[in-house]
C-alpha cells in the first residue's frame, strides 16, 4: 500500500500522466463535465471534500504553469478568489466568463469533482515542467 501522496488512484494516475501544457480541472459539485472527459468524483456530501482541500493537496504533486478561473469568482466568491491570488502569486492567470471557462474544460485530461457548494469554485490547472 502507498504510504504517502495522493491515495486516490485515479488522481495519482492522471497526475503521473500529465505532460507540459496538459490541463486538469478541479470543480465544485455543480460544474458540468463535458462528454468524453473523465470525471473523478470525490463528492461525498455538500461541502466535503472542499474545493480548497482538494486543490491544496493536488498542488503538492503537480507543477503548475498557469491557471484559468472564471472572472465571476472575484465578486461571487471573494474568499476563494483571494485564496487563488495567494496560491498562484506570480503565475499567469487566464480570466474568462464562466461560459468560456466551461468550454475550456472540454480539453482537460480529467475533471475532479469536489463536494464544494460555493459559487464559481472551479479552476483549470495547466501543467508546467520541472526543468
Amino acid at each position: 500500500m502507498q504510504k504517502i501522496g495522493i491515495l486516490n488512484s485515479d488522481i495519482a494516475k492522471v497526475l503521473a500522466d500529465l505532460g507540459h501544457t496538459d490541463t486538469i480541472v478541479i470543480g465544485d459539485c455543480g460544474l458540468p463535465v463535458p462528454a468524453g472527459v473523465p470525471k473523478i468524483d470525490l463528492a461525498l456530501k455538500p461541502g466535503t471534500p472542499s474545493f480548497l482541500d482538494v486543490l491544496t493537496e493536488v498542488l503538492k504533486y503537480m507543477e503548475v504553469e498557469k491557471i484559468h478561473i472564471a472572472s465571476e469568482m472575484e465578486s461571487k466568491n471573494p474568499a476563494t478568489w483571494q485564496k487563488m491570488q495567494e496560491l498562484f502569486e506570480g503565475k499567469e492567470q487566464i480570466l474568462s466568463d464562466h461560459e468560456a471557462f466551461k468550454a475550456a474544460t472540454k480539453t482537460a485530461k480529467a475533471v475532479i469533482r469536489t463536494g464544494e457548494i460555493t459559487p464559481y469554485a472551479n479552476i483549470i490547472l495547466h501543467a508546467g515542467v520541472i526543468f
